[in-house]
């Protein structure tokens, strides 16, 4: 059976500044912001919410079906796609515009600065969930405003429970569209500043969200993760990596364990155990789709 990956597809610019942010940033300047950061190590990877679940799911001996929308340069990411075994059925191109493009730079701290390019991304809503073809769970991942909304009632209305995951997303909606989320939704997976703004938007606890759901996470970087399921809470420990590279795409590599998880039934908290230890693998290494497994999952 198969998971539907409703996200981005994009192509990741990723800088390296040496010192720390903190440094180059005066608070009492920032009226007149004006900064330059040398980053000597650049590099273009693969990437996006919806290529990176896939990536992790399909390394775990998952099905991933990434539903998602590319632009007219995105001929070399469909034959990535195709070289890793991962269906492209539900994945259409737009000539218009652009695929999707994040510019990345991270400091010595592992801080990060993002601008992003939606570009074809903003098409996404063009694709159309439908009941059947072997769908077994899906998820919500950041993506084009329309796409987001449209895909969770889409969801919805065949019978197919998901994942809501917003992101970097979540701020493009209000308290009454997220909680018609939250409701829509099997899950939700947020990281404790996401899970604080979810809280403040809606106007419930964590613990009332968790209710509204099968169960709820919010991620905690190094410290790992909470599990809270009818308004009960268990913290699971993270897993040290080997190194602390570079922290991109490794929220995507736990949702995939996630995902992988969720496809097998098993309990939440076993999901978020091996999400974790996916997660210690990428962070060990450079981009979002370029680790390996170290272990076969059980």
């Amino acid at each position: 059976m198969a998971a539907l990956i409703c996200g981005s597809l994009a192509f990741d610019t990723i800088m390296t500044f040496e010192g720390r942010f903190a440094e180059q940033i005066l608070p009492d300047q920032l009226h007149i912001l004006n900064v330059s950061f040398l980053v000597p190590s650049l590099r273009r990877d693969f990437g996006g919410c919806a290529g990176n679940i896939a990536y992790s799911l399909k390394l775990l001996g998952g099905e991933p079906l990434p539903m998602a929308m590319l632009g007219s340069d995105g001929a070399d990411y469909l034959q990535r796609l195709e070289s890793l075994g991962i269906s492209t059925r539900h994945v259409g191109q737009v000539q218009e515009t652009y695929t999707a493009q994040a510019m990345i730079m991270t400091d010595r701290d592992n801080n990060q600065i993002t601008a992003f390019h939606p570009g074809a991304m903003m098409q996404a809503h063009r694709n159309r969930i439908e009941a059947g073809g072997g769908v077994q769970v899906g998820i919500i991942a950041p993506d084009g405003r329309d796409a987001m909304l449209e895909h969770a009632a889409q969801f919805a209305a065949a019978g197919i429970p998901f994942v809501f995951d917003p992101g970097q997303g979540l701020p493009m909606f209000n308290g009454e569209e997220l909680a018609r989320f939250v409701e829509q939704a099997a899950w939700v997976t947020v990281n404790d500043y996401e899970g604080k703004m979810l809280c403040d938007r809606t106007g419930w606890t964590l613990a009332e969200i968790s209710r509204k759901v099968r169960g709820l996470v919010v991620t905690l970087g190094a410290e790992g993760c909470e599990v809270w399921v009818d308004g009960a809470k268990t913290h699971v420990p993270a897993v040290v990596p080997a190194a602390v590279v570079d922290p991109t795409g490794c929220g995507d590599a736990w949702r995939g364990a996630l995902l992988f998880g969720l496809e097998k039934g098993w309990p939440l908290v076993r999901c978020a155990e091996l999400g974790n230890r996916v997660g210690a693998l990428k962070i060990a290494q450079r981009g979002p789709q370029n680790y390996t497994l170290d272990f076969v999952p059980q």
